[in-house]
């Protein structure tokens, strides 16, 4: 038999608690990180703390679901929303699954649990290949875009890889205490297996979405360098003529070419003559 308690409330709670004579952990003992809190043994049964992926509005989150294995039932408490268990209930209905114990019905959960991150992989490096595209193929693509949408793309996968560390902690802790470990040992052993594929493919993709952070930052930093180049040409070609047009405002009343008839077009054309050759002395060097 196979409880499933979905965020459950306190009376709930206690309700479980009074029907099967065990103690229910709470959230926050369910949320500890050690070891020894997450996988152990008592007289309740045996208690894997596993941590699932949930997915929420374009991100990625994890839940802790506590599973309680028994001799005769398997009890899983949660707070979240997760795919893995709907997904389960539905094989289960259309018989695609088929689990003789409690023992099965936990270890094809956690093989479930892989399966799906196998595939929620897969859309990742679908997405890091669409954001390639963009930052180092399509001039016009919104850079800023791409940062964040790189991202959201870490943080799922730092998550996925670190259920997939969780599940391969709960796999080694299960192969030494299920009572039927040699019937599902084999199991569990392709399970571990797969995972070690999959921890391989998540630094894959971790590596590449740093190599695209890196090359969109490059392409912007060059992209704020032209328009600082643009601003620096700028300066260098008005600065001559505005020294020029500053030399014949002032208010003296003796200058050369005061009262030349020919004064005004002297001061424009020499005006014009120093912010070109500035123009002309970049192109010939190849920097404009």
């Amino acid at each position: 038999m196979w409880i499933d308690a979905h965020e459950p409330t306190d009376s709930e709670r206690q309700l479980v608690s009074s029907l099967l004579k065990i103690d229910l952990p709470e959230s926050d003992d369910v949320e500890e990180i050690e070891t020894s809190a997450r996988y152990f043994l008592d007289k309740s049964g045996l208690h894997v703390h596993s941590l699932f992926l949930a997915p929420s509005e374009g991100r990625h989150n994890t839940v802790t679901v506590a599973c309680i294995l028994q001799s005769q039932r398997l009890i899983t408490i949660r707070e979240g929303e997760v795919a893995d268990f709907r997904l389960l209930r539905f094989r289960a209905r259309k018989r695609q699954v088929r689990c003789k114990d409690v023992e099965s019905l936990l270890v094809t959960l956690l093989e479930q649990k892989v399966e799906n991150h196998a595939d929620t992989l897969e859309d990742l490096h679908r997405e890091s290949e669409k954001v390639s595209h963009a930052v180092l193929e399509d001039d016009d693509s919104d850079l800023e875009e791409s940062i964040a949408h790189l991202a959201k793309l870490e943080d799922s996968n730092g998550k996925i890889r670190l259920c997939l560390m969780d599940t391969q902690r709960a796999i080694s802790f299960l192969l030494r205490h299920l009572q039927n470990r040699n019937e599902h040992r084999e199991t569990m052993h392709e399970i571990s297996r797969d995972i070690d594929a999959l921890m391989s493919h998540t630094t894959f993709l971790f590596d590449k979405i740093n190599f695209l952070m890196d090359s969109t930052q490059g392409f912007i930093n060059i992209e704020q360098n032209q328009i600082i180049k643009i601003f620096s040409i700028a300066a260098v070609v008005f600065l001559p003529p505005t020294v020029i047009a500053s030399i014949y405002g002032m208010n003296f009343e003796f200058m050369p070419e005061l009262h030349w008839k020919y004064g005004f077009a002297f001061a424009i054309t020499l005006m014009i003559a120093s912010g070109v050759a500035p123009l002309i002395y970049f192109q010939r060097k190849g920097w404009l």
